[in-house]
């Protein structure tokens, strides 16, 4: 018997309540309704048993990082949770996601949004999608620099097939979640000098997905609509499967 997976009910459900009122906790301290913040469960490499007990503790968005692997795992979950995927999108895989996943965290450059602009559009419909900005500006990491956002925001708004509804962040993994907040509040002005302009072109312009398990209230604190959180709800992650 799989030991982890046996008793992984009460653990999953008592990380979760503890997630949510860090959440709600962190809202109240920056004067924000708690429910302005959604919780995204990410389930990458955690079985379907594991993430149908997040569902059943409340959970309604979850996070993926790969599309092979939300390929094998949304048939087999609830029809009413939403997923979004979090990870770097290739362009062999837009079709697919845009047939998996509500929102895509990811476009992390021109080229590839005005793609899935282009696939959603051929299939009669617009996908939902967030801006990655790279404000760490390093090499080894996807996204927009910040200096070319605003062009290339104006690019794709205009692009018949997508919806913009916010931006998206990685911030360093430090030791002190502190170190991580002016990442988050860079990313905060940033969608705030777009947000006229891209609401004018009739985009809802609503989200700001920032802070993982390490520093999510601290995100929340700064603004943040959507935290990805996967370790302080799931627990350690297995290792991935081979490829």
């Amino acid at each position: 018997m799989d030991t982890a997976v046996a008793g992984s009910a009460p653990d999953i459900a008592s990380r979760l309540a503890a997630v949510t009122d860090r959440i709600a906790g962190a809202a109240r301290r920056a004067g924000r309704d708690p429910s302005a913040v959604t919780l995204v469960a990410v389930s990458k490499t955690f079985p379907v048993e594991r993430i149908r007990e997040a569902l059943a503790g409340g959970v309604t968005d979850l996070g993926e990082n790969r599309v092979q692997e939300a390929e094998t795992k949304v048939p087999l979950v609830s029809a009413d949770a939403r997923w979004h995927l979090i990870g770097h999108l290739q362009r062999n895989k837009i079709n697919k996601a845009l047939e998996l996943f509500g929102l895509i965290h990811s476009i992390d450059r021109v080229d590839l949004g005005l793609a899935v602009a282009g696939r959603a559009a051929r299939a009669g419909k617009r996908s939902a999608v967030l801006l990655q900005v790279n404000l760490a500006e390093k090499e080894t990491q996807f996204g927009l620099g910040a200096a070319e956002l605003g062009a290339a925001a104006r690019t794709l708004a205009a692009a018949d097939g997508l919806v913009l509804d916010g931006l998206m962040c990685i911030a360093p993994v430090v030791d002190d979640p502190e170190a991580a907040r002016p990442t988050f509040r860079r990313l905060a002005s940033l969608f705030g000098e777009l947000e006229p302009e891209l609401r004018r072109a009739g985009h809802p312009w609503r989200h700001l997905s920032m802070g993982m398990s390490h520093d999510y209230p601290v995100a929340v604190e700064e603004g943040a609509t959507l935290v990805r959180v996967g370790r302080a709800i799931f627990g350690d992650r297995p290792a991935a499967p081979a490829t």
